[in-house]
């Protein structure tokens, strides 16, 4: 959540970046914000000279019973009774408004940065780099779901039939696939220096709360009711939460850390040709890529992030584009992110496979996540970061349909040594 650091210091700033990202009474909200701040502030400085004045009664009270002046006494007792009353008054006071601007501040959403553009929505989007190779496909190309079934690579009747729509179930050399890719993934960011780590797939409340998934997309996340558990929509947040509530050195950052889960996302009201088979899931694999870092390094994390998945899509060889997302198509917590989208080219449609974003303190704060200074021992807010490296489905589906041949469907060299064959074909396993 913003700090109030930050908004009582660039008021103006902080309202004109949730205009950008289309907030709904973003004036209205930093207002109130700022009303609850001095109430609660006006609330600490009275009742800290109450406690001031009660410690002199004290004092005086201590001073008149040594003199025998029992009935003078008696009556700063009876003042410094009353003076705790208005303080338990105070202290009340004081934390219903504390409660009060803790709720106000988790429902606003991160200040975009400056660079980010003007926009409504992914039409506003601005494509700053293209890359890949040109495909050339047969004639009668088809759609991945088609060639899923032709291969006997995913049956999505038989996930309908044990789950619902959203769940497939990967057979054969489509199972094989999945793997190759997680481990592919899984090496390249070991090769770059980050940590594996295996989460829960479940979390707390707490950890929805700390990475911004709560209260702001409660709706998405699948609940638990019993245990009052969510099903993890991606690994940032069990990962990020890893680092709640800690004081990390500086000489420790920036952490690096990737882990593989699956991902599970309700995804109410989607419908249509744009969640045909792989294109939109409930339940999917990601390799997810997190980092911890100190402020004036953390625009660098973000570059290496974004060089990281862009040299994935090269080794996988498939047509890409990078997107800077304007501020009504970010994320709630996010103050800049870049979209990554492959080229499907028997759909003749790009498909979004990662997002790389830089939170600055948002989730931090939340978190409380913190580092202390190497110099002065000081401690500061930490900026966390994400992106996925990769998410699987729409991979699979730009493979399966931009390597398709009349003899069965190209595997990239890369995942070869992961697989153990080159061809997606009607050989079984």
């Amino acid at each position: 959540m913003l700090t109030l650091k930050l908004i009582n210091e660039k008021t103006e700033w902080v309202i004109k970046g949730l205009e950008k990202k289309h907030f709904t009474g973003a004036k209205e909200a930093i207002d109130k914000v700022l009303a609850t701040d001095k109430k609660r502030r006006e609330a600490q400085t009275q009742l800290d000279v109450n406690l001031s004045e009660n410690k002199k009664l004290a004092a005086q009270i201590g001073a008149l019973m040594k003199q025998g002046k029992k009935e003078e006494a008696e009556t700063i007792k009876t003042e410094v009774a009353q003076l705790k009353d208005k303080n338990k008054a105070l202290q009340e006071t004081m934390d219903q408004a504390q409660q009060e601007l803790t709720t106000l501040l988790c429902a606003i959403p991160n200040v975009p940065y400056d660079i980010v553009p003007e926009g409504a929505g992914a039409e506003d989007n601005v494509v700053v780099k293209m890359g890949g190779m040109e495909t050339a496909l047969p004639q009668n190309a088809l759609p991945h779901w088609e060639l899923a079934k032709k291969y006997n690579l995913i049956d999505f009747d038989l996930g309908v039939k044990i789950t619902g729509a959203g769940f497939p179930v990967y057979r054969g050399k489509g199972a094989r696939l999945q793997r190759a890719l997680i481990n592919f993934f899984l090496d390249e960011a070991r090769k770059s220096g980050y940590e594996e780590i295996m989460p829960p797939t479940v979390v707390n409340a707490a950890s929805g709360y700390g990475t911004g998934q709560l209260p702001d997309k409660e709706g998405q996340m699948y609940h638990c009711n019993l245990d009052d558990f969510y099903l993890i929509p991606t690994a940032e947040v069990p990962v990020t939460n890893i680092y709640r509530d800690v004081i990390l050195d500086e000489k420790d950052l920036p952490i690096k850390n990737c882990a593989y889960t699956e991902c599970f996302r309700r995804e109410a009201g989607s419908y249509g040709k744009d969640v045909r088979g792989l294109n939109r899931l409930h339940e999917f694999s990601k390799v997810e890529l997190v980092r911890i870092d100190k402020p004036e390094h953390s625009e660098q994390s973000h570059q290496e992030m974004l060089a990281h998945v862009e040299g994935l899509l090269q080794k996988l060889e498939l047509p890409y584009r990078i997107l800077r997302l304007c501020g009504g198509d970010m994320s709630f917590t996010s103050s800049i992110c870049y979209d990554f989208e492959v080229y499907s080219e028997a759909q003749k449609r790009w498909l979004e496979v990662s997002s790389v974003s830089n939170f600055d303190t948002y989730q931090a704060n939340r978190l409380k996540c913190r580092y202390r200074r190497t110099e002065d021992k000081k401690t500061e807010l930490c900026h966390t970061l994400n992106g996925s490296a990769l998410a699987l489905p729409r991979i699979v589906a730009a493979i399966l349909e931009n390597n398709q041949t009349p003899e069965g469907i190209r595997v990239p060299k890369c995942l070869v040594p992961y697989c153990g064959f080159e061809m997606l074909d009607d050989q079984p396993y």
